[in-house]
Order: structure tokens, then sequence, then C-alpha cells
């Protein structure tokens, strides 16, 4: 199928235990697309020359910020000169999230979860040490809008801003194939991390639930994911993801009946070894569902000292 729309998958290696980002490209009347740029490291610089060589290379475009997707754009528009699209909060949360007054905000805010201190630190510098992974930064030269149509090889798609993964990730749709380019906002095998990083979107769970609501309205046939092998039947799989995530809300109200910081509801929602950098998605997954059941009138928090107590009404 991927043939059939003129798409080629790009595959980029990661060094963690999602150990791989799709990225694609298609070539249009003008020249070709790319469609996110995995990490900036040598191995994926080296793999883009490789892929690159000889094309005319006029857009990239940018599902959102995370750094396997918005990593190497800055390096790839040097090598192109390609126009960079992408949401504009998402572009807001690329140039602000590495900085030092994002990262020193952290500890703060790993106090407030209730992180022990040393933990702590290993997080946050495990967020400082991904600077290197997404600089330097692209001139972002188009904001991508809900509803806007793009051509992606010998097909138009409509931007579909899907907010819960990032707050502005966008996903592709061609109404004629019924085909849908899921970025992270579908994936085939894995539930995509929903975390509340103490700023911006205060319920992101509530916007990704909304969000996988919508989608289902489109009943897409065929489904290209950043992350997996390509499927069949959307709705099949969104109707999995908000079951899994309707059970992790009843299981997280479980944790907190007697009370509990978000680091103590975390342990107890993910009782296996975590890796640092797996430690930081599992906090921000974890406040994300409190938070969720919080607006819902499910729990309630409380301070404690410095620390935040979340328990169920």
């Amino acid at each position: 199928m991927l043939e059939q729309l003129g798409i080629e998958l790009v595959k980029i290696d990661l060094p963690f235990r999602l150990n791989h980002v799709n990225c694609f490209m298609a070539e249009g009347e003008n020249g070709w697309t790319i469609i996110d740029a995995g990490l900036n490291n040598a191995y994926t610089k080296d793999k883009w020359k490789e892929q690159i060589h000889g094309k005319e290379i006029t857009d990239l475009f940018i599902t959102h910020y995370h750094p396997d997707h918005f990593g190497h754009a800055g390096e790839l528009q040097k090598m192109t000169n390609a126009e960079v699209s992408m949401t504009q909060i998402d572009s807001e949360m690329a140039f602000q999230v590495w900085t030092d007054e994002y990262i020193g905000n952290l500890y703060k805010d790993y106090k407030t979860a209730g992180i022990p201190i040393e933990m702590a630190n290993h997080m946050a510098n495990n967020t400082a040490e991904f600077k290197q992974l997404v600089t330097p930064y692209p001139t972002i030269n188009h904001y991508f809008v809900e509803g806007q149509k793009v051509p992606i090889g010998p097909y138009e798609y409509e931007v579909i801003v899907t907010p819960g993964h990032a707050e502005g990730m966008v996903c592709f749709y061609n109404t004629e194939k019924n085909v849908l380019l899921s970025a992270d906002h579908i994936l085939p095998k894995i539930t995509p991390n929903i975390s509340y990083w103490f700023h911006g979107d205060p319920n992101p769970l509530k916007s990704y639930l909304s969000s996988l609501k919508s989608m289902k309205k489109l009943d897409a046939n065929y489904v290209i994911p950043s992350h997996g092998k390509p499927f069949y039947g959307a709705n099949d799989r969104i109707d999995e993801l908000l079951a899994h995530h309707e059970e992790r809300l009843e299981e997280t109200l479980d944790v907190i009946v007697a009370g509990s910081t978000v680091y103590e509801a975390c342990n107890r929602l993910f009782n296996f070894k975590l890796t640092v950098h797996e430690s930081r998605f599992a906090i921000g997954e974890t406040l994300a569902h409190l938070e969720y059941l919080r607006a819902a009138g499910e729990c309630q928090r409380e301070k404690r000292g410095e620390e935040w107590i979340y328990r169920k009404i």
C-alpha cells in the first residue's frame, strides 16, 4: 500500500526500548517531502545523507516536537534548504523545553511529585542530555492549521490536529484512499505516552481521549504509524486504546485510596524496573491520569509540605 501511495518509509533506529521511529518520504511535482526527522546524532545524519542523495527536498513536515521526530530537523534543513512546517504550539514547545530555565524548574516540579532528590536530579539531567539531540533548531517557515490541505506524493491530505501525546501533534488523512498517517496518535502495539509535564494543557488525557473519539468519525481503513508497522482498521485500535485508559483510570483510583504522592502512585502502577528516561514518562503519565480524575471529581489533591497528595473521593 505504501508503494501505491508513493510513500517511502525511512526507519530510523533509536537508543531506547522503543527502538525506532518511522519517518517518510514522498515525491511531489516540485520535489520531495520528508515527514519527521529522527534524533540529531551521527547515525541519523548518515542515514539521511544516504536517503536524500540526488533528490531535491522541498519540504519537511514535523508531526510534533518530541526529539525522535523533531531532533534532526535543523540539520536536515541545513542540508536541503527545505521549508519546515509544524504547528505553532509545538514549535514554541520545541524552543522552550530544553532551555536552562525549563530544566531548572523540573527540580521544583519533581519535588512536588514526591520524587526523591537523587532520582529527581537524574531525571532532570536526562532531560538536559537531549539538548544536543535536538539542536541546531530549524527555522519554522509555516505553521500547520486544522483542516489545511497538503500534498504528500501524488495525493492530497488533510491536516488533523490531535492533542494528547503532544499538544500540537498533527496527523495527515487522505479521503480518496481512506489512509491515515497517524504519527504517535494511534500505534498498533503500544499505547502512546500521554503525560502531563507540569505546564501546558492541564488535562492532556482528556484531550487525547476526545481526539481519539473524533478520529473514529473518519473510520480510516489503512493506518501508517510513526512506530510499528502499518495496519488496517483504525477504529478497532481506537476502541482498544479507549478501553486501556478506562482500565488504567480504575487502577489509578485503586492505588490512591489512602492518599498518595505522584511518585508513590507511579511505583504502584509501574511495578517493574524502568530506566531514568522511562521513569520521566511514567511520572508524566501517572500525573496525567491523576489530573484527569481530579478534573472529573473522582479524586482530590491537597498539599502536604511541598508535595501533592492525591486521594480518591
